[in-house]
């Protein structure tokens, strides 16, 4: 866990280096002292220099400051305690957002782009759902899952979702597979109202699913699991404790606390995640990740919240789009952090 004085950070470009303010004077303060130089950027240089070009007006004033180094990936665990993974879902869950559909080709050009951006995890889709879709995260597995990234050589982990059933599961393994760093996430809801009129099942059937489907993952060959417990911000706490344990010791890497329904406060999540991370047995073997839908405007604050509270990964979408009202933006949630 971080200590007091420190905050998590990421290491998109987006957010180059920890915002920590004393850090940001001390590293300021200690570089070498510039030459005055007068009305070098932006709007003072027209009002010394009506006739600055555009390209003096537009260009951007960039820190002096090393970006930190990112860990090395490992699943389930960060060596840094500070560092916070970003999962970007805006291939999968963005692509829900109405008039967001994209075709294959489309889907691997943003891709593209999101791994130049720097993100430690790209959920391409959800393969299950469409041949054509399996072809999309098939193809950004073999190319993007596959070519390193900027100076460090980056490249992300590539995503796909699935149901609690061999069949997605499969699919999810088959358009993955390729990747150098492949992942499979997989989800059920855990819920009362979804378990019972939903998926009309017992707690003790949907633990049983939830177990036997990440060990199913698992003896694939994929190394990295992540589970959803679905409407986890309405589930009893005492289960969520209980499905987390179990799925911990199938095989799960990841363990995504989504706020599914938009529901819940930053207050309430913050406290949700805190107490998963105080009173899950095996927590400390595996990740929390948080996943906020923005029903209420508050997906970027519960997120953050939640990253307080020791989540480190957030799922976030460019722009924050997604189904209904959309998710935690990325943009918020990397300089929030």
């Amino acid at each position: 866990m971080a200590s007091s004085s420190a905050k998590p950070y990421c290491c998109s470009s987006l957010n180059p280096a920890p915002s920590n303010a004393i850090a940001r004077r001390a590293a300021l303060s200690a570089l070498p002292a510039a030459k005055p130089r007068r009305f070098s950027h932006g709007l003072a240089a027209v009002a010394a220099n009506p006739r600055a070009s555009r390209s003096a007006v537009l260009r951007p004033v960039r820190a002096c400051l090393a970006a930190p180094r990112r860990p090395e990936y490992v699943p389930d665990r960060i060596d840094d305690p500070n560092y916070v993974r970003i999962f970007d879902t805006t291939l999968r869950d963005g692509e829900q957002s109405p008039g967001a559909t994209m075709t294959s080709a489309e889907k691997l050009v943003v891709a593209r782009q999101l791994a130049r951006l720097g993100v430690d995890i790209i959920e391409a889709g959800f393969p299950a759902s469409s041949p054509d879709d399996l072809d999309a995260v098939r193809s950004i597995a073999i190319e993007v899952g596959n070519t390193p990234v900027g100076e460090d050589g980056h490249v992300p982990v590539i995503c796909g979702l699935s149901r609690c059933n061999k069949r997605d599961i499969d699919a999810a393994w088959e358009a993955v597979r390729h990747a150098r760093k492949p992942r499979i996430h997989t989800f059920i809801a855990t819920s009362e109202i979804h378990m019972q009129h939903k998926l009309r099942k017992t707690p003790d059937q949907v633990v049983a699913i939830a177990r036997e489907m990440v060990a199913y993952a698992r003896s694939l060959g994929c190394p990295d699991v992540e589970f959803s417990p679905e409407d986890a911000g309405r589930s009893n706490r005492e289960f969520l404790y209980h499905i987390l344990e179990e799925v911990i010791k199938a095989g799960a890497t990841t363990l995504n606390i989504p706020d599914t329904v938009g529901y819940t406060l930053p207050h309430e999540f913050g406290k949700l995640i805190a107490d998963i991370k105080a009173n899950t047995p095996g927590i400390e073997n595996a990740i929390i990740s948080t996943h906020c839908q923005n029903d209420l405007g508050l997906a970027s604050a519960n997120t953050l919240a939640g990253a307080y509270a020791g989540a480190r990964q957030l799922e976030v979408t460019i722009n924050g789009i997604g189904e209904r009202a959309g998710n935690a933006s990325l943009e918020e949630g990397c300089h929030g952090n």
